[in-house]
């Protein structure tokens, strides 16, 4: 077995774990990035399938992700704006579809007026919101003791305002049935958008993506570190020593199954529901064993439908849509740059997308279709390439997008999230603020993990010679 020290040994090759590895190296310590798969960028993968580049993971910069946006510019990438001149689409409870301009979905007066108005609520409560500390809300247990719809149908007995307020956090971004996490979860996540306006604009949220995938991130960031990351090596045992006292030295031992990494700080910088998979020596606090199991992650497929020509745009339509009656709540114009073909992407989330996975591929793949051609008419049932982003069966990610609280867990084990074990340190999108289960907030937690490492060697004598 191959036997490796460093000052830090890092699990996972994402965004967050690669930006941390690159602080660290900078700060004049020495790395090992141990990565279960074989390949860098976790959550983020670009692919070529049937000849088509497809962003199976995550894709979208939006403008408040700066974080994201100085490691593009640092590591000389270019990005794109999302094509979205036309018409959006909207497909209410009638079944009908209708075409519209704007933000405000083409409902009636009335529904309009209330949704306005709780969108008013939202953000003002949205701006009290700290979106590192949300527990420490004067009003935090309480509204983590409300599930978002219970608190939405308190508002108003709209029914279709509810719906089209409540898929913005629910299916749309924390991919879960609405009944089943909080409202302070659903605030959180607007919070970490700048305001609940800035997390139901699509023309904020899903502004802009880069030349030939945002995987580019990982992947250049993973080439500055060479040799020190390693694949196809998921970690299976972790023994970690706590500090005696000030100043002196602590260790981590990490095992995998032909490898053997030692250091004085880890970092854990990949999904939380993936901490079981480690075998622990000794085994970390009661406070974490608890907390871990309050946290799950959402499920949504993601759709991709390449065609010969993007011919919604021949129809005035920018490709946007939006439903919440649909099995596709949402789909966008997800043409790559400079490709002649037209990509459409769709997406079926919570619910909906657990009830797919109990048909066929192919009835599963008809269904998907037909809702996608309620919104860009029969042609959509005709693509070139068609692939779904299965999340799901990721052995080492379990779900998409991210990983959420249940009901009341947030309020109650928030604070504990990012809290350092020893030399246990932890790292990812999962438990940012800002950028909260976008890259934007996995760069924001691995510079910050890396900078509290660095700050806890200053004084604790000379770093590990490399091995």
């Amino acid at each position: 077995m191959a036997e490796i020290t460093r000052d830090v040994l890092i699990v996972g090759a994402g965004a967050a774990g690669l930006t941390a590895a690159n602080d660290l190296r900078k700060a004049g310590l020495s790395v090992a990035v141990l990565e279960a798969r074989d390949r860098v960028g976790g959550r983020l993968w670009t692919d070529v399938i049937d000849g088509a580049m497809l962003e199976i993971g995550g894709q979208w910069v939006s403008p408040d992700q700066d974080a994201l946006k100085d490691t593009i510019e640092e590591l000389g990438l270019e990005t794109y704006s999302r094509y979205r001149e036309g018409d959006s689409v909207y497909v209410g409870p009638d079944g009908q579809t209708h075409r519209f301009t704007g933000e405000m979905f083409p409902v009636s007066a009335e529904t309009e007026a209330v949704i306005a108005e709780i969108t008013e609520r939202l953000d003002a409560m949205v701006a009290e919101i700290d979106p590192d500390r949300p527990w420490a809300h004067a009003k935090a247990e309480e509204w983590d003791s409300v599930t978002w719809d219970a608190w939405l149908r308190a508002q108003t007995d709209d029914d279709e305002a509810v719906r089209n307020l409540a898929f913005a956090t629910g299916s749309a971004m924390l991919t879960k049935p609405t009944h089943s996490f909080s409202l302070l979860q659903s605030l959180l996540m607007a919070a970490s958008a700048g305001s609940y306006s800035n997390l139901v604009d699509a023309d904020f949220i899903l502004d802009e993506r880069v030349v030939g995938g945002l995987q580019k991130v990982p992947l250049l960031l993973a080439e500055r570190l060479g040799d020190d990351v390693l694949l196809n090596q998921p970690v299976r045992s972790l023994e970690w020593t706590p500090s005696a006292g000030a100043g002196a030295p602590s260790s981590v031992v990490a095992t995998t199954d032909d490898t053997t990494v030692r250091a004085r700080f880890a970092i854990l910088a990949h999904a939380p529901v993936l901490y079981s998979r480690i075998a622990f020596a000794p085994p970390l606090p009661r406070r974490q064993h608890q907390m871990h199991q309050h946290i799950s992650m959402g499920f949504v497929i993601k759709v991709h439908a390449v065609y010969d020509r993007p011919f919604w745009r021949e129809q005035g339509l920018s490709g946007t849509a939006f439903s919440p009656y649909e099995l596709s709540h949402e789909a966008y114009d997800n043409t790559n740059h400079g490709d002649e073909r037209g990509t459409l992407v769709g997406f079926v989330s919570d619910q909906n997308a657990d009830d797919l996975f109990t048909l066929s591929a192919e009835e599963r793949k008809e269904r998907i279709l037909e809702s996608l051609s309620h919104y860009y008419g029969d042609e959509a049932k005709n693509p070139v390439v068609y692939y779904e982003s299965d999340w799901g069966t990721e052995e080492w990610t379990r779900g998409a997008y991210a990983a959420s609280f249940d009901m009341g867990g947030l309020h109650r084990y928030g604070a504990d999230l990012r809290s350092a074990v020893g030399p246990i340190h932890f790292a990812c999108s999962d438990m940012a603020g800002a950028g909260y289960q976008h890259v934007d907030g996995a760069i924001r937690m691995g510079h910050l993990v890396a900078s509290n490492i660095v700050e806890a060697t200053r004084g604790a004598g000379d770093t590990a010679e490399v091995g």
